[in-house]
């Protein structure tokens, strides 16, 4: 039976519109920086992109700033800045700020928000923030293209995103600035992206985030992510009806719909992505970019998960693709294997 992917928390699929946008590009000779024909042609497709993806966020085109992720941006956005943010953060974020926000009931208690960063979605647990006007920085990544967002009335000062996160390439994302913002210059060179971010720009990948940045607004607005939502729904009550004890994290917040964060107490969230992952499913213990470290999460210590509980978490996270069927095969073998720890 063929494998089902349930960690598009992680990494999503490539879509059939930054696949083809890519391989159009790829066709496109010059550098951007040049001024001949070629060098132009880039430049047109690489103007093109960019205001593709700035009417997709709700910003202006000379706001966007393309960067390799949202590793990049965050380290644009906040370096040399005293902000403040919650341990809810992403480790690119956390590196950068002081984390001393407090978290009750899952959101994030903002004293200043012109000193303070909080996420619009957590990729471990899905929970949605409400995010309060003037806020300093937002790490949209995981929540873009899944919730109603846009940086025209969200009253953020900066946002950062990543492609890979809404079906586009790895290795591309953009950070949203207003204009004349003092973006700290990291990379010295030949002063792209409007002196912000030197180096030349990858257009194969800016085309390929582009064309994904359209289609997930497309998909958000046809309303296919509540089919998705009903489908974690379906996965969580065939886990509850049969393994009762399971913890659901922040299932009483405002979650993203594809995000189930399933605490299992004494069975250990390494131990079933590995059971798991033989049975044919990929889901994942937390954040990817977590991978290989063995540590308490501290988003869920934050939530106010003890470090036993917090060991024994799973995240499952489902795309638009994923398929009813999928969801309770995954059900029935995650169960199955639960029951019998449970016995032994």
């Amino acid at each position: 039976m063929s494998r089902v992917y349930l960690d598009h928390n992680a990494t999503t699929p490539l879509r059939t519109e930054a696949r083809d946008a890519m391989i159009a590009a790829m066709g496109v000779v010059g550098n951007p920086s040049s001024v001949h024909r070629e060098g132009r042609a880039a430049k047109t497709l690489l103007e093109k992109s960019r205001a593709l993806v700035a009417e997709a966020v709700g910003a202006g085109v000379a706001d966007v700033i393309f960067v390799s992720g949202a590793t990049e941006a965050a380290a644009l956005a906040l370096a040399g800045h005293d902000l403040h943010a919650s341990d809810l953060e992403h480790e690119a974020v956390r590196g950068w700020v002081t984390g001393d926000l407090e978290v009750i009931g899952g959101q994030v208690v903002v004293g200043n928000p012109a000193t303070s960063v909080v996420q619009l979605a957590n990729s471990e647990t899905g929970i949605v923030q409400s995010l309060p006007p003037g806020l300093a920085v937002s790490d949209i990544t995981q929540g873009f293209g899944r919730v109603a967002f846009s940086y025209a009335w969200a009253g953020v000062e900066q946002i950062f995103l990543s492609a890979h996160k809404f079906g586009g390439p790895k290795g591309v994302g953009a950070l949203i600035v207003p204009q004349g913002f003092d973006v700290p210059v990291q990379l010295r060179g030949g002063g792209q992206e409007m002196g912000r971010r030197s180096g030349t720009e990858n257009i194969i990948a800016i085309a390929g985030m582009a064309a994904s940045a359209v289609a997930a607004q497309e998909d958000l607005a046809q309303g296919k992510w509540d089919r998705v939502a009903e489908l974690r729904n379906i996965l969580e009550k065939a886990v509850a009806d049969a393994v009762p004890h399971t913890i659901f994290v922040g299932n009483d917040n405002d979650r993203l719909p594809n995000t189930s964060c399933m605490i299992c107490p004494g069975w250990r969230g390494e131990t079933q992505v590995m059971a798991m992952d033989l049975a044919g499913f990929a889901v994942s213990a937390g954040s990817a970019c977590s991978s290989g470290k063995v540590r308490t999460s501290p988003v869920l210590t934050a939530l106010g998960y003890d470090i036993d509980q917090a060991a024994c978490a799973l995240r499952v996270s489902l795309g638009i693709g994923t398929t009813e069927d999928e969801v309770l095969r995954f059900a029935d073998a995650w169960c199955a294997k639960a029951q019998r720890m449970m016995a032994a």
